[in-house]
């Protein structure tokens, strides 16, 4: 196999200096910035992913660095200023991602037993206050980053609609920044409640980190367009479908375990506009979220 010498890690910041937008002309780089989405550990995203960098790197016969930011937020802005070519957003961050630099290109979307669609699971600490949704009421409530669909936008507006409870007004609203430190949360009883995504609870499950005796499930919510892969516009068309058959053509189980799917097929923008009508019913500004 021809296996390049893996790149460090690179960890972004919005502390850093913004550079100004790429051009508009197409480029064809000997090295890709491949960006994972930060809803787990860090450390955890980079091991797991050394499969992907290897398939990459052998498909499209160029280096590739393997990048976590700090949060969805610098994700976001690293992808609009051009200092990453290819993102997996989560489909709310890739929605603002979108707003902010609708040339970025989302191209193919993960299949989990047979769909391309997945949930997001509301849990409670066993034996704690909470037992049903309208248990919430008055109490802190865990979510993990802002731009979270999982583990902020589908479950907040599960809460508005299933128990007309709205945060910040009924509810305490307590970001915690990832999908396992919610659940880590929610276990340990140091939140009474949270929720986030449904595969990524069942993989903290299978590896040990949650103990499902300590948790119990509240609730789910509708189903939610899974994660969408993304890449720059303005790379050059060749390497744009380089990358698309990359993704679409995958069949390693071990590369795709990383992503928690079993295929990816093609995506299309339209299937996101679910996720921008429910920011408009939880009257958010996409301009505003962070």
């Amino acid at each position: 196999m021809n296996r390049r010498s893996f790149l460090p890690l690179l960890t972004l910041s919005l502390s850093l200096p913004l550079s100004l937008p790429v051009s508009a002309q197409t480029r064809d780089p000997s090295r890709l910035r491949v960006a994972l989405l930060p809803d787990e550990n860090a450390s955890t995203l980079i091991q797991n992913a050394q499969p992907l960098k290897t398939h990459l790197e052998k498909a499209l016969k160029k280096d590739i660095e393997l990048v976590v930011t700090t949060d969805y937020s610098s994700m976001i802005e690293a992808m609009r200023f051009g200092r990453i070519e290819v993102a997996y957003f989560g489909p709310f961050s890739y929605v603002l991602a979108k707003s902010r630099a609708p040339e970025i290109e989302a191209f193919a979307v993960g299949v989990e037993r047979g769909s391309a669609s997945y949930q997001s699971i509301l849990i409670a600490t066993a034996g704690g206050p909470v037992k049903t949704l309208a248990d919430v009421r008055g109490r802190p409530f865990g979510f993990g980053d802002q731009a979270s669909t999982s583990s902020h936008l589908a479950p907040r507006a599960h809460l508005l609609r299933k128990a007309n409870l709205e945060g910040d007004k009924d509810y305490k609203v307590v970001h915690l920044g990832t999908h396992d430190a919610v659940a880590r949360a929610v276990q340990a009883g140091q939140i009474p409640a949270g929720a986030l995504s449904e595969p990524i609870f069942r993989t903290l499950i299978e590896r040990k980190v949650i103990d499902p005796a300590k948790v119990v499930r509240l609730d789910v919510t509708a189903d939610i367009p899974n994660y969408p892969i993304t890449m720059q516009g303005n790379l050059a068309p060749q390497l744009k479908q380089a990358i698309r058959d990359a993704f679409l053509n995958m069949k390693d189980k071990e590369v795709l375990r990383a992503f928690r799917v079993e295929a990816f097929a093609a995506a299309s923008d339209k299937s996101y506009d679910v996720l921008r009508e429910t920011a408009q019913i939880l009257k958010m500004d996409l301009a505003k979220v962070k």
